[in-house]
Parts: C-alpha cells; structure tokens; sequence
C-alpha cells in the first residue's frame, strides 16, 4: 500500500494585525487570520508594537522583539493559540 506523504513548509510573506485579528499572508499566497485574543501580548499591545515584527527561519514563524513574542505558521494553521492567559485573568 502506498502512503502520500504531505510536504508542509508554510512560510509568512507577509503580516498585519487589525484591531480584532492577526492576518498572515503566505508565501503561498493563503491568508490566514486569527483573533488576537489568542496571542494575549498581542491583544494588550500598542498597534505600533504590532507593526514592529521579524520574520524568522524564512518566515516558518514571527517574533515580535519589543512584546517578546513569537508565533510558529505552523502553530497558526494547526490552531494553537498561546498558552499565556491574559493579565486580567493572572491577578
């Protein structure tokens, strides 16, 4: 019996946030948008802080250096948000 083996390398080419989504566009040219409530540290930020990301690996992930974040595509399509919980709810 044969097996198709999936070849997955998502990349990001491109990234934004609005006020209520992260939107990544990949290299592929799929778009990808989650809520920011996901990614707390996003959530709670500045937009300006928001606009001040890197590409890491060839785009396989985002890092965010001033909020210390960073965000796999791999975890993205598979639909893992953070681990972290928001302030409000750490008090």
């Amino acid at each position: 019996m044969n097996s198709l083996a999936l070849q997955i390398d998502p990349r990001a080419a491109h990234v934004h946030c609005t006020e209520d989504e992260l939107v990544v566009t990949l290299a592929d040219a799929r778009t990808l948008s989650v809520p920011l409530a996901w990614f707390p540290r996003l959530a709670s930020a500045r937009p300006e802080d928001r606009a001040q990301f890197e590409l890491l690996g060839d785009g396989q992930g985002i890092h965010w250096p001033t909020l210390d974040e960073d965000i796999s595509v791999l975890g993205l399509l598979a639909g893992n948000p953070s681990f972290e919980r928001p302030a409000r709810e750490r008090r």
